[in-house]
This record gives C-alpha cells, sequence and structure tokens, in this order.
C-alpha cells in the first residue's frame, strides 16, 4: 500500500496517470492555502469535476476504507486538507461543515499568526488561542485531523497535549538532521508521536540536508533514526510535491493577501522559485527509489511497508469518523 501524506500539484491528466503509474493509492491534496470558506468550496468544485473526468484514474476519498476501494479499481483516493485554518473564518460551525464536504485535515497555522495557533515563522509563539482550544476540541468531535506541520514549536506541543486525538504533522524532517524553520526539533515530534500521532517525511528540498543534492541514502537513513527513536509506525511519507507548479504560485503561498511584499521563506531573493527535485524523487513514479531506499538502510519488510503507506492507512481508519471515547 503506497499513501502520500501531502501534495500540491498543479493536477492535470498527466499527474493523475503518474500517481497510477508509481502504484499511489491514496494521497492528502491541500485544496486551500489562504482561501476563505467560498473559495475553498470552488475548490471542492474544481475536484468534483476531475473526478467525472478522470473516473478510471482518480476517485474522492472519506474514509480509509475507499483506499480498499481504489486498490480494488486500480485508482488513486484524494484525500482533502487546508494548510491554513482561513477556510473557516472566525466560524466554529463551519468545521463540520468542511468535514461533510470532504476536508480532513487542517493546519491551525500555516507560517504566521492565526486565529488558532502560532506559525513557525512568528518571533513569539504564544501557543493554542482560546479559539484554538474550541476548534481543537471540535476537530476531535468530527473527525478533522489537527495537522501542525507549518506550526511554532510551542503551539504544536499544546495542540499535541490538548488533543483528544491523535495529531499529525503530515510533512517535515527532522530539525537535528536538517535546520530548516519548517523542521521539527525533538521535543515537537516526541509530543506528537507519543500520542499515536504521525510524522510525514518530506522531500521538498529546502527541508531536505544538502537542498536539491541531497542523496536518497541520507534521507532514508535519517528515516531509520527516527524509527529508532519515535517508532516505525508513527511515521510515514508526506512529499510536499509541488509538481508542475508556476514560480509564481509559491509566492502566493508565502504571502497570500497579508503583505505587499515578497516573503522568500526558506529561500532568497536569488531563489524564490520552487527549487529543483533531489534527483531520486521527481515525481509520483519515484516512490520505489525511497521504498528501495529504506531497505537499502536495513529497515525490515514491516516496518518499510509502513511507512510507505500502511500507517497513514491506519491513522485514517481511526481518526476519519466521529470521536467515540
Amino acid at each position: 500500500m503506497l499513501i502520500d501524506g501531502l501534495q500540491y500539484a498543479n493536477w492535470s491528466e498527466k499527474i493523475f496517470r503518474q500517481l497510477r503509474e508509481g502504484g499511489v493509492d491514496a494521497i492528502h491534496v491541500t485544496i486551500a492555502y489562504h482561501e476563505n470558506f467560498r473559495e475553498t468550496v470552488l475548490n471542492f468544485e474544481k475536484w468534483n469535476r476531475w473526478f467525472e473526468q478522470y473516473p478510471d484514474l482518480i476517485m474522492k476519498g472519506r474514509w480509509a476504507s475507499d483506499i480498499d476501494t481504489a486498490r480494488e479499481t486500480g485508482r488513486s483516493a484524494v484525500f482533502f486538507g487546508f494548510q491554513n485554518p482561513s477556510p473557516i473564518e472566525d466560524d466554529i460551525g463551519l468545521v463540520e461543515i468542511l468535514h461533510d464536504l470532504g476536508a480532513r485535515f487542517m493546519q491551525l497555522t500555516y507560517n504566521n499568526q492565526s486565529l488558532l495557533a502560532t506559525g513557525c515563522y512568528e518571533a513569539e509563539d504564544t501557543g493554542i488561542t482560546r479559539m484554538g482550544k474550541q476548534v481543537i476540541k471540535e476537530m476531535n468531535r468530527v473527525g478533522l485531523v489537527v495537522d501542525m506541520s507549518h506550526s511554532a514549536d510551542r503551539s504544536t506541543i499544546e495542540a499535541a497535549e490538548l488533543s483528544e486525538r491523535p495529531i499529525a504533522i503530515t510533512h517535515a524532517n527532522p530539525h537535528e538532521w536538517s535546520p530548516a524553520l519548517r523542521n521539527k526539533r525533538d521535543d515537537v515530534i516526541r509530543a506528537v508521536t507519543e500520542k499515536g500521532g504521525m510524522l510525514g517525511f518530506s522531500v521538498y528540498p529546502h527541508h531536505l540536508k544538502d537542498k536539491s543534492d541531497c542523496t536518497l541514502e541520507s534521507f532514508c537513513e535519517m528515516i531509520a533514526r527516527a524509527a529508532d527513536k519515535y517508532g516505525a509506525q508513527h511515521l510515514g511519507v508526506g512529499t510536499d510535491l509541488c509538481q508542475d507548479q508556476p514560480d509564481s504560485v509559491v509566492e502566493w503561498m508565502r504571502v497570500g493577501r497579508w503583505t505587499k511584499e515578497i516573503d522568500y521563506g526558506e529561500g532568497s531573493a536569488s531563489n524564490a522559485g520552487f527549487p529543483p527535485m533531489p534527483n531520486w524523487f521527481r515525481d509520483n513514479r519515484d516512490f520505489g527509489n525511497i521504498e528501495s531506499g529504506l531497505r537499502a538502510v536495513g529497515m525490515n519488510a514491516e516496518e518499510v511497508a509502513g511507512i510507505m503507506g500502511g500507517n497513514w492507512y491506519r491513522f485514517f481508519a481511526e481518526n476519519f469518523g466521529p470521536y467515540e471515547p
């Protein structure tokens, strides 16, 4: 079973066919960065049209059992998530409505402070806000997973403590391996995994050791060390693949509507666009390289199967439905 915990590609028939060529059974797709509720609904509409156009390639995913259907019918199940709480605006009632529409993950922050928590680019991390505590409770109730991929340390640790259900960091790597702002320190990863949560490893070059020149061996060794520290059952892949996106999109991802200036994030003015992918992972047809790499660094078949998809499947099965204490 092969599941990718996060992608934000410029979707097309070509990419849908590559998903099938790569044997990808399910993906978590970002459908909101800075969109409000109405704009997010338009993105659901866009995907509904793709499901109609390419019914032999993709299908909408709501529950883990939809992955079984996708596997039986030779398709990829698409699950939706938000990289910002902007789709709920300032209305906690929209949490349930968006879950009903098919949302299954929501980050409490992108890089900035939100109404719910603090993003990893802020100087001061004040933790989960009053509204954030209520929204976590509501997300737990309906089965919308708390994602802290772009959140600051204190906020992430508090979210893990406050949530009655496991939370996720869908796309990031250990900070000690590659000290990017977005990567997660040991105490943060422990807070998430010790309560049953998941960490999805990113191949986005700004999150990799040696960036675009990162070797497959280095990436897989990092995963093996993380398995030793946190337990292989809490780990998966969340590539953060942004395939075929124009450079203008990375600027929009970082700045949305909140500033008139360009925020270069972890890049610089000379490297403002999307960085080149490492040569061992260019698109969805390359997942086999990661699987082979994990075996090559000594991980056993059960651990590899879990990281490539089995662990995400279990997490989806336990966390997408209503809460049953």
